[in-house]
């Protein structure tokens, strides 16, 4: 089976990723009750496609693009060990394309411009239900680590 090819985004992508970006947000909707119903977007693709400090990458297989994922650098919190970190997000494959290693190849890309960049760890946030999207983060070495909570004060009123 071909491998698909990862390498950076382009403006040429961007209808794709706006695409990819609902994909993400429908998929993480029954996790969030807080998100909004509709005109909802996470991201500012276009700023993703040139900024120094984000790599954002897709896997593109027979000149389609079926996947994207990005690393940001960040600062760490300065009771932490290291000074900066590769935040990870935007994490899609299309469903026809899921199981097949994708995930890992964009994951290992974008941990090799980490290192390229002096930067020695990786982070990501993953709803705590979405049990698919943690095992495919565990098979590429990422470890459960923290839990976020949270109470909705309106509704225990």
């Amino acid at each position: 089976m071909e491998q698909p090819n990862i390498r950076k985004a382009t403006r040429e992508d961007l209808s794709t990723l706006l695409r990819f970006e609902q994909g993400v947000i429908a998929a993480e909707r029954p996790f969030d009750p807080t998100l909004k119903t509709e005109n909802t977007t996470y991201y500012d693709i276009v700023q993703m496609i040139t900024a120094p400090h984000i790599q954002l990458v897709v896997a593109e297989k027979n000149q389609e693009v079926i996947g994207c994922g990005y690393a940001r650098i960040e600062t760490s919190r300065p009771y932490l060990q290291h000074t900066q970190y590769a935040y990870l997000g935007f994490m899609y494959v299309e469903p026809e394309h899921r199981g097949t290693g994708i995930n890992g190849l964009i994951i290992e890309t974008l941990r090799q411009w980490a290192v390229a960049k002096s930067i020695f760890e990786m982070r990501l946030e993953v709803y705590y239900e979405n049990l698919s999207a943690i095992k495919a983060y565990e098979k590429t070495g990422f470890t459960r680590h923290m839990i976020e909570m949270r109470n909705d004060l309106k509704s225990a009123q």
